[in-house]
């Protein structure tokens, strides 16, 4: 239905000192609910390239409110990836935000890092002065359990590498559980793997800590590789990236040159944007399309140790011993754990990415 309004100009006087007042009152509503509305976040980082995209994009969001980064290893070592998030949050002139350092190596298993993909200082080896904040004297997991419990229901885990300081809060204070909002994590797959054929390098770094943050029982969205492989940032992206500068710009320019050329050394025609998804989504949640599913994590399989695995259908055959055979006898519902991204708006979301570092 179209409604057609008729409007005839003339003299406007307002001189009842109550509108002005209502005037006013409008003027600070405006100005004061952007920063009420903006999503408390803890961005939980191994850097790396594709996290320091990720990082540069929370930190110019204004829907978003970075609370604390927490490192872990996983793309680097532990104590490099704990100094390259210090250097980017100098850049970025936000000492403001408490850096901690976590888990030093996954639960079970030998560290393995990836310069190879990242570059000898996981920056894509883009150097950036040294960082005039100091670190946070908190342990990264405890960090996060006095957050959640500082702030009920308001904060959103973003976690972009492996799920090693995720498992650790759970296991040291399963409270935490029914507190938090909400977890994005950027890892796993449905449709095969990066590091093999069927793990991606997140969940394979350490895929006991993902399995018990997938079986946590809070509201979880997995961000992985069908998004990622999607959303590849071209040569387009990047030249309109590089038309304005400065330090935070100019950084993540030469961040994504680097991973757009690596890349493109594989026969690829752009660098997938694996860890900024997450955090496009926490701004944007209408970027992906999701369908619920029960994700476990494979912790054995000499082939698929680190798969994700997702029940798309919703129940397992329920099979009873009748002699010497099964039969089956009906399907066990299964009850959803993660809403799993399965499609992503590439170009919007690669657009939203640009509009932000450019600012």
């Amino acid at each position: 239905m179209k409604n057609n309004f008729v409007v005839t100009p003339g003299p406007v006087r307002f001189s009842h000192p109550t509108f002005f007042l209502f005037l006013i009152s409008l003027l600070l509503l405006a100005f004061a609910l952007p920063a009420s509305a903006a999503k408390k976040i803890i961005f939980d980082t191994d850097p790396g390239t594709d996290d320091a995209l990720a990082l540069m994009l929370a930190l110019n969001s204004p829907e978003l409110d970075v609370r604390a980064i927490t490192v872990v290893p996983g793309n680097v070592t532990a104590e490099m990836g704990l100094e390259n998030a210090l250097r980017m949050v100098s850049l970025a002139n936000r000492c403001d935000i408490p850096v901690a350092a976590g888990a030093q190596h996954p639960l079970f298993q030998k560290l393995i890092t990836a310069e190879f993909w990242h570059g000898k200082n996981g920056l894509g080896d883009v150097e950036i002065p040294p960082s005039k904040c100091k670190v946070d004297s908190r342990f990264g997991p405890d960090l996060i359990i006095q957050l959640v419990h500082a702030s009920p229901h308001e904060i959103t885990l973003v976690p972009v590498g492996p799920l090693t300081n995720i498992a650790f809060a759970v296991e040291k204070d399963p409270s935490i559980v029914p507190l938090v909002k909400e977890v994005i994590i950027m890892g796993g797959s449905i449709s095969g793997g990066n590091v093999n054929a069927s793990a991606e390098a997140n969940i394979y770094n350490d895929p006991e800590a993902a399995q018990i943050v997938f079986q946590a029982g809070w509201p979880l969205t997995m961000s992985g590789l069908e998004v990622g492989d999607k959303a590849l940032f071209t040569r387009k992206y990047l030249d309109q990236l590089g038309q304005t500068h400065g330090p935070m710009n100019d950084f993540t320019h030469a961040v994504a040159k680097y991973m757009l050329e690596r890349s493109e050394q594989f026969g690829s025609s752009g660098a997938s944007m694996y860890d900024p998804s997450a955090v496009a989504i926490a701004i944007d949640p209408t970027l992906v399309k999701t369908q619920a599913m029960h994700v476990d994590v494979e912790t054995r399989g000499d082939f698929t140790r680190g798969e994700t695995v997702g029940n798309r259908h919703g129940g397992v055959e329920h099979n009873v011993l009748h002699g010497d055979r099964y039969v089956i006898e009906g399907v066990n519902p299964v009850k959803p754990n993660t809403n799993v991204c399965v499609d992503v708006d590439a170009d919007r979301f690669l657009q939203l990415f640009v509009s932000r570092i450019r600012g």
